[in-house]
């Protein structure tokens, strides 16, 4: 007797196209945001409540078959949604099958997307290599060759690899308060950011770097990138001990010129960590 399909088996063929859509760095993205409709909830029975419960926190389960390499949900207060999903992994496809399985389960018919945004990790052509970093402590008063410089450049050289991969195959911090936002840079006459000089550029967003290191310890950040992939051009993840911090964090880096003025912002989601099962009582499904 046959047996049946995975639900994340991929189609026949398709696997001549999993190179060609997967990054040669980095992996896909995407935050989902989902409401439950009330009036749908409501007209199903006690058994598939059950069923759909049960099946949401199967497919949410970080750890659960054919999840993508990362996968946390949150609580979202306010009318924007009930609840987040944030996906990564190399694959599109494993990402999206998060989104499939959702809105083909029990509780499919009674969950509402609200907004999503798709992108890519990626390290910034702002992070400096070692001999940019090396100049820019010159810059900074350093001298070339002196014993501190050179500490310094070496300290820098040692961590540059894990920073990278870092941004390019992230970790999700242990910390429960989070908030996603998009962003692009300012094309507008006077203010145009890709008009800029690329040592410009690299200048304000050392300094924007500087700020955001002060909340080391208290806030995390993850930026991804949208350009030519969704309506803007980043997305910001930020991660903090505790909320007032992420009032702070982006309150304070605003003053920065390359916020002040290259900065526009879209919507902003705030959110609490927390399990599918969590999920379920708060938002009254169990």
């Amino acid at each position: 007797m046959s047996q049946p399909a995975s639900p994340h088996a991929r189609p026949a063929g398709s696997e001549s196209i999993v190179a060609a859509i997967e990054p040669h760095t980095g992996w896909h993205v995407a935050h989902l945001f989902y409401a439950f409709d009330r009036q749908r909830l409501a007209a199903l029975s006690a058994e598939a409540r059950a069923a759909g419960a049960a099946e949401f926190q199967a497919t949410l389960a970080p750890a659960g078959a054919g999840a993508p390499t990362r996968l946390q949900t949150w609580l979202v207060p306010g009318h924007k949604a009930d609840f987040a999903v944030v996906a990564m992994d190399p694959s599109p496809l494993a990402v999206d099958a998060i989104h499939q399985r959702l809105l083909a389960g029990p509780l499919g018919a009674a969950l509402v997307p609200t907004w999503s945004f798709v992108s890519l990790t990626e390290v910034s052509e702002y992070v400096p290599t070692v001999e940019q970093y090396g100049r820019r402590l010159v810059e900074e008063g350093e001298v070339e060759g002196s014993a501190s410089w050179k500490a310094k450049v070496q300290g820098y050289a040692s961590r540059e690899d894990a920073m990278r991969k870092a941004r390019l195959e992230p970790e999700l911090p242990p910390w429960p308060n989070a908030c996603f936002y998009p962003m692009n840079k300012s094309r507008v006459l006077g203010a145009n950011w890709f008009t800029l000089p690329f040592a410009e550029r690299m200048r304000l967003m050392a300094e924007h770097g500087r700020t955001g290191m002060s909340f080391g310890g208290r806030v995390t950040q993850l930026i991804t990138v949208s350009v030519g992939l969704d309506d803007w051009e980043w997305g910001v993840t930020l991660w903090a001990k505790r909320p007032d911090y992420l009032k702070e964090i982006v309150y304070t880096m605003r003053f920065d010129e390359a916020s002040a003025r290259y900065a526009e912002f879209g919507p902003f989601y705030t959110g609490f960590v927390a399990t599918p099962a969590e999920i379920l009582a708060h938002c009254r499904v169990t």
